[in-house]
């Protein structure tokens, strides 16, 4: 990957104090920190433009249960919104309405039926079924198309008329009755008349159906059939309604070679629940691409063979190194690699994009092996796929950062791109050899919006900081970059219909998140539209975190980390320290915006207010900070990471008058295996820790996430084994809080069971182990959170 990018921000440490006025005589409780988030505020959801620009509409959670209701709020004035009665749902639209060529209306879906309004504000119900409706779409001509199930509908608004357009079928096409080719069924055709007339009548009966279907205008087209035992991935239709294509691979079965015990049920019964495949055992299915042409009915497969790198052996090193670990020599070889649609964690849109004259189609693809992105068009005279770009990632292509499209006015791809190093910005014309980078620096581009005429990208960046992310635009006619805003935290931006302003979801360290809208146009003012947030929340006395560019002793790059420090922390003698670990990896939580572990944020303070310096480091995985701070985990995960902690305690021993003998850690699901890795590998860093929903072996956790990092067991067995904290489980010598929940489908309560088999086997005491028989991965019931914080605080207490 390139390394070319100039350098945007500077490592200085930044804080966003509180907004509110606090009330310094207050001490947290943990019944407080833990009980249901209500207390602190419901904020608004999922908010978005209604059609004519002058309200906005979201959800906030209902007090003490888990429905959410709708709201609607004037934007020229501020509150929280006034309920919209259930009758009124369905006029609201929704924030992926499609519009029509000349954006005089769109249509939208709304419980599974599809709604057309006007720009005069009036409503048309094109559907009112117990069927479910998605993917409006509308054509060329004017209709309007879209789905049930796999049956695309057309609907003409000038007639009135509901048609279908065309069935996709999972089943063998219809053939023509035959006689049977064994000895016995052609000797009773040839001696019994009765079943020769049969025969003669069943395929008279055969053909007149197929001619009648072929001649007569008012009944459907005949079915478009893929296959028995095939499962269709997904389908893109046409604007111009000629063609059609679909990503199809053979039926995966549900995995039944796993269950999940739920031990607490309502009927007494211990209920084994079915969970996903670990990636030890989960095989993906190549995929398909066919090309179908529904004037004719007739299909194409589409060859991967054109793609750059179709064939090549992109682990080989790692197949080497395995080999050469068992005592065998691996010769690299051609192959035919697995390739399908890509799949982005964060978008809704399809991989398949036209073009909206029809006359164009591109297709993001990815290898299974994670190492390969494309981009490629459709020649339909010669029915195959054109490369229009590659991303090629010896670690892994990210499974963010894929957005694209086409601009409206010209046959121009716009995308995002790592290959820099961070995720940029390109347009490529199909008739260009060569794509144009639109934006550069350290920073990462995300959630790109282009307007109906092409004369602006909008989009979030964190330029100025890699915590700090604002809204920008980009003028595609001279390349002149905009900032938008300059709140100083976490700005999220829906466009409003009329491209005029911005609905802004704004959130700091100090404050929940709540809406404000603002002109889409630099140095505008922003009004804030709504205040969630509670009085006692408001009141309470929290330490805002220092934002901090600790020194790397692995790198140039600093890590990125919260501090939490108590107002006398350099008198006296030194402190006791904790250090967070955040879960997934690939996150960020060292950044200026509201955190999603908002309990942890606040024990943090609970333990400042008893002198505890608190840690919380962005280590190398982390989100936010280009693709070699991703994938420095690739092939071992738990030492980059580990090292960065060890960093950060010498940091804090240097800086924040730790005492080194009193430092703790702890940290829930990724934080857990990370918890365990460090007790395990690094024996002396902490004098305790708690890992909560950790992984053990990620050869039992999932294929997305895992075979991304570690490749997959079967070929890469020494990324696992390196990787994996019970292959390390007999270097714990301090203090280990292990909280497990027994109905987790993301990582198994296996896990636990078995490292502490594994620590009872080497007799390792010093551990102690808490389940939690209702919870799944993330915890519901407060008593829950309230038993597993007083346990990691006593751990804490007693032995730091």
């Amino acid at each position: 990957m390139a390394k070319n990018e100039p350098l945007t921000w500077q490592p200085t440490t930044v804080s966003v104090p509180s907004v509110y006025q606090a009330d310094p005589s207050i001490r947290l409780s943990m019944e407080q920190i833990m009980a249901d988030p209500d207390w602190i505020g419901r904020a608004p959801q999922d908010a978005f433009w209604s059609f004519d620009n002058q309200t906005l509409y979201f959800q906030r959670k209902r007090q003490g249960s888990e429905l959410r209701d709708w709201f609607a709020q004037p934007v020229n004035t501020s509150g929280n919104g006034q309920l919209v009665p259930l009758a009124d749902l369905h006029t609201m639209g929704t924030t992926d309405r499609v519009y029509n060529a000349d954006r005089t209306a769109h249509a939208y879906v709304f419980e599974g039926n599809i709604f057309v309004r006007t720009n005069k504000g009036e409503l048309l119900q094109v559907t009112r079924s117990q069927a479910r409706h998605s993917h409006p779409q509308y054509l060329a001509d004017g209709r309007l198309a879209f789905r049930q199930g796999w049956d695309f509908l057309v609907y003409d608004f000038n007639s009135g008329q509901l048609s279908e357009l065309v069935s996709l079928k999972t089943e063998d096409a219809p053939k023509a009755p035959a006689v049977h080719s064994g000895y016995l069924a052609k000797e009773q055709h040839k001696l019994i008349e009765y079943v020769a007339l049969q025969q003669r009548n069943q395929s008279e009966q055969y053909h007149y159906r197929r001619q009648l279907q072929s001649e007569n205008a008012s009944l459907t087209a005949a079915p478009i059939y893929v296959g028995k035992g095939q499962q269709i991935v997904d389908a893109s239709l046409s604007p111009k309604a000629d063609y059609l294509i679909m990503a199809v691979r053979k039926h995966q079965p549900r995995n039944d070679k796993d269950i999940m015990p739920n031990y607490i049920t309502a009927s007494g019964d211990i209920a084994a629940q079915p969970v996903r495949a670990r990636v030890n055992d989960f095989k993906p299915e190549p995929q398909r691409l066919l090309l179908v042409d529904l004037t004719s009915g007739s299909q194409h497969q589409l060859s991967y063979s054109s793609l750059p790198g179709y064939n090549e052996d992109v682990l080989a090193d790692v197949k080497a190194e395995n080999a050469k670990a068992r005592g065998e020599r691996y010769k690299s070889e051609k192959v035919i690699r697995d390739i399908g649609l890509m799949t982005d964690w964060y978008w809704s849109q399809s991989a398949m994009r036209w073009h909206s004259t029809g006359n164009q189609v591109a297709i993001m693809l990815k290898a299974f092996d994670n190492k390969d992105r494309w981009i490629a068009t459709v020649d339909f005279d010669k029915k195959a796929l054109v490369p229009q770009h590659r991303l090629h990632d010896k670690a892994w292509v990210n499974y963010a950062f894929n957005d694209y499209g086409w601009l409206n006015n010209s046959e121009t791809l716009y995308y995002l791109s790592e290959e820099s190093g961070y995720a940029h910005l390109y347009t490529k014309a199909l008739n260009s050899r060569r794509a144009n980078k639109l934006t550069q620096g350290t920073f990462e581009v995300a959630n790109p919006v282009l307007t109906h005429d092409d004369k602006f990208i909008y989009y979030k960046a964190n330029v100025s900081h890699p915590g700090n992310y604002e809204v920008y635009r980009l003028a595609l006619a001279t390349g002149k970059t905009e900032q938008l805003t300059q709140l100083g935290g976490a700005t999220d931006f829906v466009l409003s219909p009329d491209e005029q302003q911005l609905l802004l979801t704004f959130s700091t360290n100090m404050m929940p998140e709540d809406l404000f809208v603002a002109p889409a146009s630099p140095q505008a003012t922003v009004q804030r539209i709504t205040d969630t947030v509670s009085d006692e929340f408001k009141a309470l006395p929290l330490v805002a975190p220092q934002i901090v560019a600790i020194p790397s002793s692995h790198g140039e790059h600093p890590v990125f980390s919260k501090v939490y420090f108590p107002a006398d922390y350099q008198q006296g003698e030194p402190r006791r320290a904790v250090v967070f670990n955040h879960g997934a990896g690939y996150l960020q939580n060292s950044d200026l915006g509201w955190s999603g572990y908002f309990r942890e944020f606040l024990f943090h303070n609970l333990l400042v207010q008893q002198g505890y310096v608190v840690l919380d480091m962005d280590f190398r995985a982390s989100k936010g900070y280009g693709r070699d701070w991703r994938t420095a985990i690739y092939r071992q995960m738990g030492t980059p990471e580990v090292q960065d902690l060890v960093d950060g305690v010498n940091w804090m021993v240097q800086h924040a008058n730790v005492d080194r003998k009193r430092i703790g850690t702890y940290g829930g699901s990724y934080g857990g295996f990370m918890t365990f890795m460090a007790l395990f590998n690094e024996p002396d860093l902490f004098q305790a820790g708690a890992a909560l929903r950790p992984v053990s072996d990620w050869a039992y956790y999932n294929h997305p996430y895992t075979s991304n990092i570690l490749n997959t067991p079967d070929i890469d067995p020494i990324a696992y084994e390196r990787s994996s904290p019970i292959y390390f489980t007999q270097g714990l010598t301090k203090p280990l809080l292990i909280n497990a929940p027994m109905v987790d489908d993301n990582v198994f309560f296996q896990d636990v069971v078995r490292l502490v088999q594994r620590l009872i086997e080497q007799e390792i005491v010093h551990f102690e182990t808490a389940i939690y028989p209702v919870e799944p991965h993330g915890f519901r019931q407060p008593s829950s959170w309230l038993d597993e914080y007083r346990r990691i605080y006593k751990l804490f207490e007693q032995h730091l």
